[in-house]
């Protein structure tokens, strides 16, 4: 049995051994542990691994590039120079191309001990980058360099999840950072038309509407002058407006007539200056009310046109319809300016007068907009509750947004009282589960924390963490649900790293 129990010890040894060995990490090489750094820039993180550097020796260095940007993705392209300076004195060694996307194999042939800075420059066709380890120690000797290295292990909450893993699906992170935050209160709205931006169209007459050719759907674009709905009298046997037009130009004529036949008889004394002055009079009458009836008028009917470029919103008849004078065909909108009117329990009346701005997002998107970032701008809140309504209605006007159309329903949160040094991370970068919330940490470039933490105020794009991080660490804003899954499997990749 006691044989049986080692033979089994040394299967599962040999195992263990393969694994690792098909992982791809050799980090090890006669007791001397590898080691590795994960530093930042505004355009990249690289991930470097390499064992201790020993005068005398040759020096391979694993650097894995990543290129920062809404989602991380692997350097495949460009040149890579390290460079380390060891009292003034420097050798270096530059890779045009990756062993494999993202992963850069780089050597340096190590002469003199020291202490110095390891370099790495990064020159492609759309950047340039640098990124430097301050005080690395060149060993004289391999024993030297055991006897100082340092026994790290990590810990028992790590999470192992490989550059090539996250750079396969949509993945990035984001320090925590401590900045002025507010308070917030949440609530709903509706995104409405800017007054001046928004002019409905009426009959000037009555009759039955018929569509022009070019106009079509709600939402269509149109210019100002361009014709939209024809007014004709068809066969209508009373208020026909054909037969109106008719009867008027027909009155004008005649006052016309009778007005210049006047203004002859009155050099002779044939009629009276009375006389004429009331022709004059029924004259200019007939004319203007002729001009005003006929204005826009065809031969097909009395044209509408548009009064200014917008869209078409709203159409409020259908074709064929008999209307009166003044009725309203439709609504045309510039969309230049919106309305965000968000409507706030009266519970929150006193906070009102300290809100500045807002974010909000429509019911049919998952991205929140700043009314500041917008250009957007507060108008007024209100004093009292609206009628019928228990809620105060607080007014913002904001530039126009694609896919944002007056009418739509909103979510908003209500930038208030300010809140000094709040550490802050990326809502996205929260998980819930049973009421709790938890995010992954960034341990190392490939090592990672599920940390629970308290959070305070959300504006839906930030949120204040109350508890459970600290400045300067980096949360996963993306791609935490697949380390998640990493988590739960317990597995590497099998292709490991190209070392």
């Amino acid at each position: 049995m006691r044989n049986y129990l080692i033979l089994v010890f040394c299967v599962l040894m040999f195992s263990c051994n393969n694994d690792t060995n098909d992982h791809g990490h050799e980090h090890e090489d006669e007791g001397i542990a590898a080691l590795s750094y994960t530093l930042y820039s505004e355009k990249t993180e690289i991930f470097v691994e390499f064992n201790p550097l020993i005068a005398g020796s040759t020096t391979k260095f694993a650097a894995h590039f990543t290129v920062l940007g809404e989602n991380f993705t692997p350097l495949t392209e460009g040149t890579v120079t390290v460079s380390l300076i060891v009292n003034g004195k420097g050798i270096k060694q530059s890779v045009n191309t990756p062993s494999s996307p993202g992963i850069y194999r780089l050597t340096l042939q190590l002469k003199n001990s020291g202490t110095g800075d390891l370099i790495f420059d990064i020159q492609t066709k759309n950047f340039t980058d640098r990124q430097v380890i301050k005080n690395v120690t060149v060993y004289p000797d391999e024993k030297t360099a055991i006897d100082n290295q340092k026994q790290e292990s990590p810990g028992s909450s790590d999470i192992s999840y490989l550059k090539e893993q996250a750079w396969k699906v949509e993945f990035a992170n984001a320090p925590v950072v401590k900045q002025s935050f507010n308070n917030m209160i949440k609530t709903s709205g509706q995104i409405l038309s800017a007054p001046g931006d928004e002019m409905i169209i009426t009959s000037k007459a009555g009759g039955i509407v018929r569509f022009a050719p070019k106009i079509s759907a709600i939402g269509s674009m149109v210019n100002k002058g361009t014709t939209l709905f024809i007014i004709t009298g068809g066969d209508l046997s009373e208020d026909n407006l054909d037969v109106t037009i008719d009867q008027a130009k027909s009155k004008y004529e005649k006052a016309k007539a009778d007005y210049e036949r006047s203004g002859e008889l009155v050099k002779d004394k044939i009629v009276s200056e009375r006389e004429y002055q009331q022709d004059k009079v029924a004259y200019e009458n007939a004319r203007s009310a002729y001009n005003m009836i006929s204005k826009g008028y065809s031969s097909g009917g009395q044209n509408i046109a548009a009064p200014m470029n917008g869209y078409i919103r709203n159409i409020m008849i259908s074709e064929g319809q008999f209307v009166q004078a003044g009725v309203p065909l439709a609504t045309i909108s510039k969309n230049s300016r919106l309305i965000l009117q968000a409507n706030v329990s009266q519970k929150y009346y006193d906070k009102l007068p300290s809100v500045s701005s807002a974010n909000f997002r429509t019911s049919d998107s998952d991205k929140f907009i700043s009314t500041e970032m917008n250009g957007g701008k507060l108008i007024s809140y209100g004093k009292s509750a609206s009628t019928g309504s228990p809620f105060i209605p607080i007014t913002f006007e904001i530039n126009s947004i694609d896919g944002i159309i007056p009418g739509s329903v909103a979510e908003v949160f209500l930038k208030s009282d300010e809140i000094q040094n709040a550490l802050v991370i990326p809502v996205t970068a929260l998980i819930e589960e049973q009421g709790s919330f938890y995010v992954f940490v960034q341990t190392a470039g490939e090592s990672f924390q599920k940390r629970e933490v308290k959070i305070g105020a959300a504006d839906g794009i930030q949120v204040q963490v109350l508890s459970g991080l600290s400045e300067g660490e980096r949360v996963v804003t993306k791609g935490a649900y697949q380390i998640k899954l990493s988590m739960a499997s317990g597995t590497l990749p099998a292709h490991g790293h190209e070392h």
